[in-house]
């Protein structure tokens, strides 16, 4: 036991001085005055004050909340009948739809964002199919729409691949089970698949919403500039306007927010598993 906790020191270091270091950074910048040196650090919640009183920030925030909940509502809607029926189907077969769904995500999601510039553009092969249908003067590009898009194809193999390893977890003698006990399939999918796909379905939504809510390449590439989304004002302060102190109460704002919404969504799954417990 001794040995096994000795190698979990290097672990140890490197966390705290990737992840923890840069937080406690983050923390300590939103709190001080503009400009201040860490030495001399000087306590302020001006730059809190600043967001919570300024309607244009909360707007933003909202969008991005408005956003990211679209876009996990729709990796879900799609999401999970094509999880389904991946898990329905054979060993082989399995494999090679799980490696087709997983294959893009091999490529940079910078890259693959960019060439759905070239398939929205004015001109491009969506816009020639849509002309063909009488339908060409719509805009695709720089619009919500687009990053809407965007951000579904980005994040909607996380989902799949959640609620697939759970659906391929699941006793399937507990399926024929039900069918023996006369459930037919409409029941036997809402007493026995649904409830035990739950874990896989609440850890997709926690990894299509998080990234979602905080995405800026996509809205940057796909909305013009024109969609302001909360990642892009945290990098407009730290790159652009240089305010770091203001940029980083941001940045603390929305960790905030994301240790929220994963609290709710561990709740919701230890209510889950505590009522499976009792039936």
């Amino acid at each position: 036991m001794k040995k096994f906790s000795q190698l979990a020191i290097p672990y140890i270091v490197w966390a705290a001085m990737m992840l923890v270091l840069p937080m406690a950074l983050i923390a300590m910048y939103s709190f001080m005055k503009q400009g201040n040196a860490i030495i001399s650090f000087s306590f302020t919640l001006d730059h809190y004050i600043k967001f919570f009183t300024d309607p244009d920030f909360l707007l933003v925030l909202w969008r991005s909340l408005v956003i990211a909940i679209k876009t996990t509502i729709i990796c879900l809607a799609i999401g999970y009948p094509a999880a389904y029926y991946i898990s329905r189907c054979s060993e082989r077969l399995q494999n090679t739809l799980v490696l087709c769904i997983t294959l893009p995500t091999w490529i940079n999601a910078l890259v693959r964002t960019y060439a759905w510039i070239g398939i929205l553009t004015e001109g491009g092969i969506l816009q020639t199919v849509l002309k063909f249908f009488g339908m060409g003067d719509t805009e695709l590009l720089y619009t919500e729409g687009a990053v809407l898009l965007g951000m579904v194809y980005n994040f909607l193999p996380f989902m799949i691949l959640q609620i697939n390893t759970s659906l391929c977890k699941m006793d399937h003698s507990l399926l024929e089970a039900a069918s023996d006990l006369g459930a037919n399939r409409a029941q036997t999918f809402k007493r026995v698949t649904l409830p035990l796909s739950l874990p896989g379905v609440i850890n997709g939504i926690t990894l299509v919403f998080l990234p979602a809510v905080s995405s800026f390449f996509i809205p940057k590439l796909l909305g013009g500039g024109q969609y302001f989304l909360i990642g892009n004002l945290i990098e407009n302060q730290f790159i652009t306007a240089g305010e770091w102190n203001f940029g980083s109460a941001i940045s603390m704002i929305m960790a905030i927010v994301m240790m929220l919404m994963m609290m709710a969504v561990r709740s919701i799954e230890k209510k889950n598993q505590g009522g499976k417990e009792e039936a």
